[in-house]
């Protein structure tokens, strides 16, 4: 079977995938990873432009990590792949293949590091895109060698704009504009400190620093597309499909929003909106809320109670009709009214969720979204928690028997080492979290079992913990009575039923 290259001919190709080539464009963006998400986000998003006649240029694709395997494939495949867009989309199934074309190639600056510096001195380049996941946005103590690529992120950002600002002269229109979009709020602030504090640490002229500060921007963004990446469990209906062998097939869900944090100068050099794309211009603070509220905060919700209920995946608790609705519910009727925007926006943002949530293609695992779980519903619940009960003078009912399932969930069954594990049925799972959140639960249900205590001085124990949760949730009226009710009810009659009992309630 033919490999995916620049070789390929056109008329070979299935009807069902689309292809466009763009090899005739300048390098215009310089981009810090190679990944799925990249590949399935910017890089669409790009060639999207390009297809428009709004951007005209390539992406040259930098490896972050000493140990990356894509930049070798990529370049066999000459900077092409084939993206496979697989979900629900206005309530159709739909699936759309594409071989995107806006990579021209990849390096390897551990190897190639005189390649990343002639890059910055092109002046086609305008524009900085990264993802080297929110463990790459941070400080890492290196030494500064003009030789060698630094190891960090932001110490190549740097060493690339100190070479740039030295052979452009520091021209004022020499400067970048970034857009971060590593999971990291404010991550193009952070970005810019980072870069600031290698310049000094590296003792690089005040002049360079004033350059960086005054004529480099440095965008904060937030970024949702699911990118599952290549499709092992699928790949034989794939090289049937697509006729051809691509090694870097990448799947993703339709479902996609860019927010942006940018001047107009900006929009114009890159007016993503102009494509069809959805991007939103301006501040990003609302779009974080109505990400983290109303798709994390479901995510939430729901992971404790549908493992607990006997499923795994998200798609299969959408699939039962007691636990989908629960998640609706929940969704619509107590995390909804609590986030402050266009209503007919929040609709179908609620409306996009679902169908997300409903993705036959995706297996999302519930143990997965699990990880760090007690975290996650501080910042993801507690929020739309407080400002349910300033709304209504009511408790959020959904929300507060997720609580109760969360703190059902961290029962262990013994210790794991760095992790506690437990039981559903038969069936082990590995509770991950912080050590103090792992080392209270512990102590609250070893109170229970071997010391004592009911199920009201249980949960009053772990709801009384500030460090778990910003405040003592117990000073809210009712709040205690109402999980230790829903953790009895778990622990004496099972979830299913719980969650059965719960509906039933709702509907008096």
């Amino acid at each position: 079977m033919e490999q995916l290259s620049r070789s390929i001919k056109l008329e070979n190709l299935p009807a069902q995938v689309a292809y466009e080539n763009q090899d005739h464009l300048p390098e215009k963006i310089i981009q810090f990873g190679e990944g799925n998400f990249l590949r399935g986000f910017i890089d669409w998003m790009i060639h999207e432009l390009n297809k428009h006649g709004l951007f005209n240029g390539k992406v040259v694709a930098i490896q972050p990590t000493p140990h990356g395997r894509v930049v070798p494939k990529l370049n066999d495949q000459d900077g092409l792949y084939t993206l496979a867009l697989r979900g629900i989309e206005n309530g159709q199934i739909v699936e759309r293949n594409e071989i995107i074309s806006s990579i021209s190639r990849g390096i390897n600056p551990y190897s190639n590091w005189e390649k990343v510096l002639k890059v910055a001195e092109s002046p086609d380049i305008q524009f900085v895109f990264s993802n080297t996941t929110e463990a790459g946005l941070t400080y890492l103590q290196e030494a500064y060698d003009e030789q060698k690529s630094p190891l960090s992120f932001p110490g190549k950002v740097t060493a690339f704009l100190h070479h740039r600002y030295k052979v452009m002269n520091a021209k004022p229109d020499a400067g970048l504009i970034f857009l971060p979009c590593e999971l990291v709020e404010s991550n193009g602030d952070v970005l810019k400190e980072l870069v600031l504090r290698y310049a000094k640490e590296w003792r690089m002229s005040d002049d360079f620093i004033a350059w960086v500060i005054n004529y480099n921007q440095f965008c904060n963004t937030l970024v949702d597309r699911i990118v599952t990446g290549y499709p092992k469990d699928n790949i034989e209906h794939y090289r049937e499909l697509l006729g051809y062998e691509d090694v870097l097939l990448t799947a993703g869900e339709p479902y996609h929003l860019f927010a942006i944090e940018a001047g107009e100068d900006v929009v114009e050099r890159l007016p993503l909106h102009q494509a069809g794309l959805n991007v939103k211009w301006g501040a990003i603070t609302p779009y974080r809320e109505l990400k983290v509220r109303l798709l994390n905060g479901p995510h939430t919700m729901m992971f404790s109670v549908c493992y607990l209920a006997g499923v795994d995946t998200v798609l299969e608790a959408m699939q039962d009709p007691d636990l989908g609705e629960f998640v609706k519910g929940g969704m619509i009727e107590e995390i909804f009214p609590t986030v402050k925007m266009d209503e007919k926006e929040k609709r179908a943002f609620v409306k996009s969720v679902i169908e997300r949530f409903e993705n036959p293609y995706n297996k999302h695992y519930l143990a997965d979204i699990g990880m760090n779980a007690i975290y996650k519903y501080r910042s993801r619940l507690i929020p739309s928690l407080l400002d349910y009960i300033e709304q209504t003078n009511k408790l959020p009912k959904v929300i507060l028997f997720s609580l109760a399932a969360l703190i059902v969930y961290y029962r262990p069954d013994r210790n794991g080492g760095d992790f506690l594990i437990g039981k559903r049925g038969n069936d082990e799972y590995t509770i991950r979290d912080n050590k103090e959140a792992l080392t209270a639960l512990t102590k609250a249900w070893d109170q229970f079992e071997n010391g004592g205590a009911d199920v009201n001085s249980l949960t009053r124990s772990v709801l009384e913990n500030k460090e778990l949760w910003g405040l003592d949730l117990n000073e809210i009226e009712g709040l205690n009575e109402l999980v230790s009710s829903n953790v009895s009810s778990i622990l004496l009659n099972g979830m299913k039923e719980s969650v059965k009992k719960l509906a039933k309630a709702a509907t008096k």
